[in-house]
């Protein structure tokens, strides 16, 4: 049973983190090439805006705003998984190469797959999706051994080593490829957020609202996978089955961000720690703590990077790995 003041603790900083997210979208709002007065935001919203207005909060702040919170909570909760699974620290899509096998999918499929506008938005969650899913596997296998089962430090290593050659088979793929799509694939290569638009949240959305309270659901399950294996079998888990139902939960979330967002890291590594802190490692109280803070992690760096170089401004991927390169230092050399 959780105790009542943990609870609360949750609930204050649940809506600290709302609260968050929702002043830095309003700043994101406002500041930009395209600026808007934060005292026309309101009027905006509710349709008495002028068409500039109009334009750039509903279809060019609004798309890019919400999409960029989604991937954050789906990158976090995938981070926070792999962690469970792996009863590693340093686990996260981005780097043991679960985003490099969904960047490899999307960029065979951008450059050799005839498929039409309408169709490309809503397949590319699928086509990141099997290719993260086939990266996963040989990840697995190459980390599980026999006699031992997974080795967490083994299988960091080896998707480190996948996440490696996918990136220079990405660049191999681009070297003879045609000059728009190579700036396309160079664009996700560096987590330059494109998929700023409606349909790209259409296509985002429905793995959300299916994996997230599946993954909450399942959060009993992930606290006995974080113990020792002899322990979680004694609790009468299916380790194993457990273990390959959460990892493909994982996959999937990863890859449905990153088929919108590009390769983005470290989102998934620092908010599982950020929200443990917090209130604890129980997955009850800190996975939708970590959901919120994905959320408003990518959404900061988005929005900070978006403004230093104006009008391209400095990918959002590049501004999560200036903060979390040194975190990830720091907690391999604190392990």
């Amino acid at each position: 049973m959780i105790q009542s003041a943990l609870i609360k603790k949750q609930r204050f900083f649940f809506f600290t983190l709302l609260g968050l997210i929702l002043a830095t979208a309003i700043i994101s709002i406002g500041a930009g090439y395209s600026s808007m007065g934060y005292d026309r935001i309101a009027a905006a919203l509710i349709g008495q805006g002028t068409f500039k207005e109009n334009f750039v909060l509903f279809s060019i702040r609004m798309p890019r705003i919400l999409i960029t919170v989604l991937a954050g909570m789906a990158l976090a909760l995938s981070g926070a998984i792999l962690q469970s699974i792996t009863r590693n620290d340093l686990a996260d899509p981005g780097i043991i190469g679960i985003n490099s096998g969904a960047g490899a999918a999307i960029a065979l499929f951008f450059l050799f797959v005839p498929v039409d506008a309408g169709s490309f938005v809503y397949l590319l969650p699928l086509v990141a999706f099997g290719g993260a899913l086939l990266t996963a596997i040989l990840i697995y296998l190459f980390s599980y051994q026999r006699e031992t089962g997974l080795q967490p430090i083994r299988l960091i290593l080896t998707g480190i080593g996948f996440s490696m050659a996918l990136s220079g088979v990405m660049i191999v793929l681009i070297s003879s490829a045609e000059r728009e799509k190579v700036d396309f694939i160079a664009n996700w290569l560096a987590g330059n957020i494109w998929g700023t638009d409606w349909p790209f949240i259409l296509a985002l959305l429905p793995w959300l609202l299916v994996l997230i309270p599946f993954v909450l659901y399942k959060a009993n399950r992930l606290n006995m996978l974080g113990l020792s294996e002899p322990v979680a079998v004694g609790l009468g888990v299916s380790v194993e089955k457990e273990r390959i139902t959460m990892l493909l939960a994982a996959v999937a979330l990863a890859a449905s961000a990153v088929s919108v967002t590009g390769g983005i890291a470290f989102i998934g590594l620092m908010a599982p720690h950020i929200a443990k802190a917090l209130v604890g490692p129980r997955h009850q109280l800190f996975l939708p703590l970590a959901i919120l803070t994905g959320g408003w992690l990518l959404l900061l760096a988005d929005t900070i990077g978006r403004n230093l170089l104006e009008p391209s401004g400095i990918p959002a991927g590049v501004m999560a790995a200036l903060i979390g390169a040194p975190y990830f230092i720091y907690l391999l050399m604190k392990k």
